[in-house]
């Protein structure tokens, strides 16, 4: 065996090992990347005004219009909790499962906010 052999053998490895270890910190950077439900959330409000929100943010309380949804579409592949607050907080909750939808009655409030149930 030639010591030209022995070089390449050794740069190869070295070459391999440094690409494994940029793809490990790549991989490692990207899994801070914010989760999305993946799919719509449609909503209507009392206006018959439709809003269509692609992939939202798993995380955190996303607010509706501001006069609040009567009618809403869970699209995405996560179950979703309706408030009738813009903080995602306090009692009235409604659950909508994923590729499933919901009316608020005529007597109810408007759902003013969601969070993603995961």
């Amino acid at each position: 065996m030639s010591v030209t052999a022995t070089v390449h053998r050794r740069r190869r490895r070295l070459g391999t090992a440094a690409g494994a270890s940029l793809l490990a910190l790549a991989v490692a950077g990207c899994s801070g990347l914010g989760r999305t439900a993946v799919g719509p959330v449609t909503y209507t409000t009392e206006q018959e005004a439709e809003t269509t929100v692609h992939s939202p943010s798993v995380r955190g309380c996303h607010q509706l219009a501001p006069a609040g949804a009567h009618e809403i579409e869970n699209g995405t592949l996560v179950d979703i909790v309706l408030y009738p607050t813009r903080d995602c907080s306090g009692g009235g909750t409604t659950y909508v499962a994923t590729s499933f939808s919901d009316v608020v009655p005529e007597s109810g409030e408007p759902w003013r906010s969601y969070r993603f149930v995961h």
